[in-house]
């Protein structure tokens, strides 16, 4: 009899699609079958409800599957009954999916006391649970996970073989009679009596600092609330002032400290359940975000992380308990020592974090790989992409070449292309140190493996010296296989185009710090136009120099230096270094600047931001990354829009130039408002971008531009960007899928180097 044939395709295999064919094809009263195919899903069914069943395919498709295309044609389809057949013979190689946070179906099972998981630690499902972090290779399944050393007791087996259950071929399913077990250890390795999470809690209440072994790896954690455990973990990790994320049950239990809107409350309840940033709320948790206007939120995602807040609560009987408010407020930070790559072993936890964690609690499922948290703001965008948004493809517009990108020094994230997909790694971070960059290797290496591929080329950034370079070209050499040099900010706009589809040409505005250009140049404000892997410099913005090279760049108070000579009011240094600087001389700046030694010049807008920061008194030294700028952010915030500065700007050499130094006497007189004075340097340098990117980019009304690079991590600047360029009836292309900043970078040397092949 004629029924209807339906091929799926997405990521819907390793999610309990099949299984949910299969009950909603029961469910309909439609016979036929369905399979995993090399492509996707195949379903074949016949019954008057098909139409029904197409429909519910999309409404009702499992929490972790994500359809791309559904087709449908007719097709004989014999047989009573629907039944669940064997893969079809040939490549059939299941994708492997992100880590999940856990599902409501697995926390009530977590919840009932009369339920055989009942308070256990690693119960999971089709629905949710780790998938990445525990997978060596493809396919996926139980024996290519860490979970191949616990084999199925005889109860979990039955779940795993029935259709009908959500565990149905799930691969990291387990129980407490066959599955991984917790344990707690003191400072000095030995085994703590009583039960893990309550002794855990017990520590966390009394002010110490905890080791949790998690999905993706070790969490430091701490009481929130307490000032002093908070300043201790800060010593112990030498993490100055770089913001703490806090981990709450609920939206309602971080009400007082930040303000969880719709969209934030929608990010942290995903999935993924990543880091958040939120507006800080009506309090402030000393020592958590010091200076920062926002506040990194994060939920329980695991049933480990989630039993720390039911054993505070009592262990309530139900779910009811998870929407009401807890005090229980804890720090979750990366658990590494100062600049090395997360701990994700327990000998290695008890080695590298000696010294820093109180006790370490523990459990015997291995992670293969490192995989942080990942961080968004809500719109949404990247911060960092990580923890359950990796191996998940973005999709691409064209095939081609695959293709094995590095990607650049900080930030670092690597690409594999492969088809009509590109997959992008976890953050792997800066690359300052060997296990920095021994994780590189292993994280090219994995992702390589998971996804079966050997690549035709890899792709670097242009900078000889990076370690990520160093690796491209041993690679390229191992495979016998080309390397593509591309220019790092190049980069960061073809990875716009790599995600939103654009092959033709583009003008984009690479707003960041510091990376190579073609011309061996230090680029970081560019005005650009692409066209495959074609390039033209359309203008920058006006070079300041580093008065002792990379030290400026960590000590805002050289870049007011340099701004303010180069400016001609050198004559202006001395009284405003009094006033904000006092312990600070700048005569060896001033003579560095006069004969221009070691005064390398860069067209960073990254360091005007220093600039403004130094000139407004903020800081002379940056204990960590980019805290000049966000801290100027956050004061902006506090304050407010302002209009931008009349005249606050110039564009030079014919629009090309864009030049910031007009705003600097105006930012010296915010001398008692700190506040304005950084609500008006993003005003008026949002309202230049828009116009020199107008005027020099040539873009007519109902054009488009890209914006990426680590400035458009600003959500000011972007928001009062945006808004410029909409009233000029040009709108702006952002990076959405992967992050504006380095993290992103990789996609775009991947997309380019396979420009630069179809043109050979």
């Amino acid at each position: 009899m004629t029924g209807r044939l339906f091929r799926i395709r997405g990521l819907v295999q390793g999610v309990g699609f099949r299984p949910f064919v299969w009950r909603l094809a029961n469910e309909l009263g439609l016979t036929g079958w369905v399979h995993n195919d090399g492509a996707g899903v195949i379903a074949a069914v016949k019954g008057e409800n098909w139409q029904q069943f197409e429909s519910r395919l999309r409404s009702e498709a499992p929490r972790l599957a994500r359809i791309d295309a559904i087709d449908c044609e007719p097709a004989q389809v014999p047989g009573d009954g629907f039944v669940i057949l064997a893969s079809e013979s040939g490549e059939i190689k299941t994708a492997i999916g992100p880590d999940a946070a856990i599902c409501p179906e697995c926390i009530a099972d977590l919840c009932d006391p009369t339920n055989r998981r009942w308070r256990y630690a690693f119960t999971t499902c089709t629905h949710c649970g780790p998938r990445y972090t525990v997978s060596r290779g493809i396919p996926y399944d139980r024996a290519q996970t860490s979970l191949a050393g616990f084999p199925l007791c005889a109860p979990c087996n039955d779940e795993y073989a029935a259709p009908s259950d959500r565990r149905f071929h799930a691969e990291t399913t387990c129980c407490p009679d066959c599955g991984p077990q917790l344990s707690l250890l003191d400072a000095a390795g030995q085994a703590l009596a009583g039960d893990p999470v309550a002794e855990t809690l017990r520590l966390l209440r009394a002010g110490h600092i905890v080791a949790i072994k998690g999905v993706g790896g070790f969490h430091l954690a701490c009481d929130a609330r307490n000032a002093d455990a908070v300043a201790e973990l800060r010593e112990r990790k030498q993490r100055e002032a770089k913001p703490f994320a806090v981990m709450g049950l609920n939206a309602a239990s971080l009400a007082d400290f930040a303000r969880v809107g719709e969209d934030e409350s929608e990010l942290l309840q995903s999935v993924a359940a990543p880091i958040v940033l939120c507006p800080k709320g009506a309090r402030e948790l000393p020592g958590i975000a010091p200076g920062l206007a926002w506040l990194g939120a994060m939920l329980p995602g695991t049933p480990l992380h989630l039993l720390l807040w039911h054993e505070a609560a009592g262990r309530p009987d139900g779910t009811a308990w998870i929407n009401e408010p807890s005090d229980l407020l804890l720090v979750m930070t990366s658990a590494n020592p100062h600049g090395e790559p997360l701990v994700i072993a327990n000998a290695e936890a008890l080695e590298r974090l000696s010294g820093i964690a109180d006790a370490y609690l523990l459990h015997d499922r291995d992670i293969v790989i490192r995989c942080d948290d990942s961080v968004l703001r809500a719109g949404p965008a990247f911060i960092r992409r990580a923890r359950g948004y990796v191996p998940v493809a973005i999709p691409l517009a064209d095939d081609g070449p695959t293709v094995l990108a590095l990607g650049g020094l900080m930030k670092n994230t690597i690409c594999v292309m492969k088809g009509r997909e590109a997959f992008l790694s976890q953050h792997v971070g800066g690359l300052d140190n060997a296990a920095a960059i021994g994780f590189l290797e292993e994280t090219a290496g994995h992702l390589l493996a998971i996804l079966d591929v050997r690549p035709d080329i890899i792709a670097h950034d242009l900078h000889p010296d990076f370690p990520s370079t160093h690796l491209a070209l041993r690679l390229a050499e191992k495979f016998g296989i080309p390397a593509q040099g591309v220019a790092h900010h190049q980069a960061h706009i073809a990875a716009i185009c790599a995600e939103r589809g654009v092959a033709g040409p583009l003008v984009g505005l690479a707003i960041d710090g510091v990376g190579l250009g073609p011309d061996g140049g230090a680029w970081g404000g560019e005005l650009l136009r692409l066209e495959g892997m074609g390039c033209e410099r359309l203008g920058h913005v006006q070079p300041l120099r580093l008065p002792g090279g990379d030290r400026a760049a960590r000590e805002p108070w050289r870049m007011a230096v340099s701004a303010l000579h180069d400016a001609g009011l050198a004559y202006r240094v001395g009284g405003w270094i009094r006033q904000y600087y006092p312990g600070r001389d700048p005569a060896p700046l001033l003579t560095m600047l006069d004969r221009n030694l070691r005064c390398p010049s860069t067209t960073s807008l990254g360091r005007w931001f220093d600039v403004a920061a130094g000139l407004l008194g903020l800081r002379d030294m940056m204990q960590f990354e980019g805290q000049a700028a966000m801290e100027l952010e956050g004061l902006a915030t506090a304050h407010g829009p302002v209009p931008p500065l009349a005249g606050g700007y110039a564009l030079r050499e014919q629009g090309r130039v864009l030049d910031l130094s007009p705003i600097l006497l105006a930012l010296m007189g915010c001398k008692d408002d700190a506040a304005y004075g950084a609500a008006l340097f993003h005003a008026t340098l949002a309202a230049g971008l828009a116009e020199w990117t107008v005027l020099a980019g040539q873009v007519p009304a109902g054009g488009q531009v890209a914006v990426a690079g680590g400035c458009a991590m600003n959500a000011i600047l972007m928001a009062q960007l945006r808004s410029h360029l909409e009233r000029a009836g040009i709108s702006l292309l952002e990076a959405r899928q992967v992050p504006p900043n380095d993290g992103g970078l990789a996609l775009g040397q991947a997309w380019l180097a396979r420009q630069a092949a179809s043109t050979r």
